[in-house]
């Protein structure tokens, strides 16, 4: 069990709170969880260098609703990521950053906090020394199925006992500390940056008809190159890679829009509404329009 000085309750402190952001679900008070925080929060629709001060804990976001670019400053640098249903990051502890974005539509998020004593418990139990905060989030990024499930099913589980909280902070915390941990560690720095760069450029120009050839011109690698760096740091191809991003973007706009399925398969990359079907069916299990249906 957990005090609650082991988290940050307040994670917005500082600012207009009820102008930005409100809460929707916090377990400490509703469920009276102690051995892990879940904060559900709705966020205003524009805020400029909005600044969030770094917290011990290990603390994670996932969004899930919304469609904005997020610019996130942190050490005079400041990055741009497009910010859409299941987009995940982890906060690198004690490192504060300010954001700034605007969206048409209400952005939310479901934030978990793992006390650090968590996290350093677990590492020492698995022998793993102190995380590479920078590389956890970096993967992170990436993309983790598991990660949003378990996030997804946190938010939802409001009637579970600590016990439960308890149980998904240790596999939480052993997840991320195992996750590709020896494949994602054979990839040299700047391999690894490039990864992150092809990446960005999958997420900013979905849309677009890219190519391998594209995306490795764009990092600097030849195409055989890039093909097995990133398959070492992320454990897929490229190809398959960008096509979940497009799939993910496809269910959402799916769910929450009124678009046809073609102008859905154009805004996602795909080449007609046939090629968005037959490879919505290869990921999700149904076709776009029962899946639609069903949303």
């Amino acid at each position: 069990m957990f005090e609650s000085a082991d988290f940050d309750l307040a994670p917005y402190a500082g600012v207009d709170a009820e102008r930005l952001v409100r809460h929707t679900y916090c377990s400490w008070e509703s469920s009276g969880w102690r051995s892990l925080l879940v904060q559900c929060l709705a966020h205003s629709r524009e805020a400029e260098q909005l600044e969030l001060p770094g917290t011990a804990d290990l603390h994670l976001v996932l969004c899930t609703n919304g469609d904005t670019v997020m610019r996130t400053g942190t050490g005079g640098r400041t990055v741009r990521r497009r910010w859409v249903p299941g987009r995940l990051e982890l906060m690198v502890p004690g490192r504060p950053t300010t954001r700034s974005y605007r969206t048409a539509s209400t952005l939310r998020t479901t934030q978990v906090h793992v006390p650090r004593a968590t996290v350093d418990r677990t590492a020492a139990q698995l022998g793993a020394g102190e995380p590479d905060y920078e590389a956890l989030a970096a993967r992170l990024g990436e993309g983790d199925a598991v990660v949003e499930q378990v996030l997804r099913a946190l938010a939802a589980a409001r009637d579970e006992s600590d016990l439960y909280a308890e149980s998904a902070a240790s596999f939480l915390t052993t997840h991320l500390l195992t996750r590709r941990r020896d494949r994602g560690q054979l990839v040299p720095g700047p391999e690894r940056t490039a990864v992150r760069a092809g990446i960005a450029v999958m997420r900013e120009r979905l849309a677009d008809p890219l190519t391998l050839a594209d995306i490795a011109a764009e990092v600097h690698l030849s195409v055989y190159h890039f093909i097995r760096v990133f398959r070492d740091a992320t454990g897929e191809t490229p190809h398959r890679f960008l096509t979940r991003l497009r799939i993910e973007r496809a269910r959402h706009l799916l769910a929450t829009t009124a678009l046809t399925v073609g102008q859905i398969a154009e805004r996602c990359g795909f080449s007609s509404p046939g090629a968005l079907s037959s490879a919505f069916l290869s990921h999700v299990g149904v076709r776009p329009s029962v899946y639609r249906k069903n949303a």
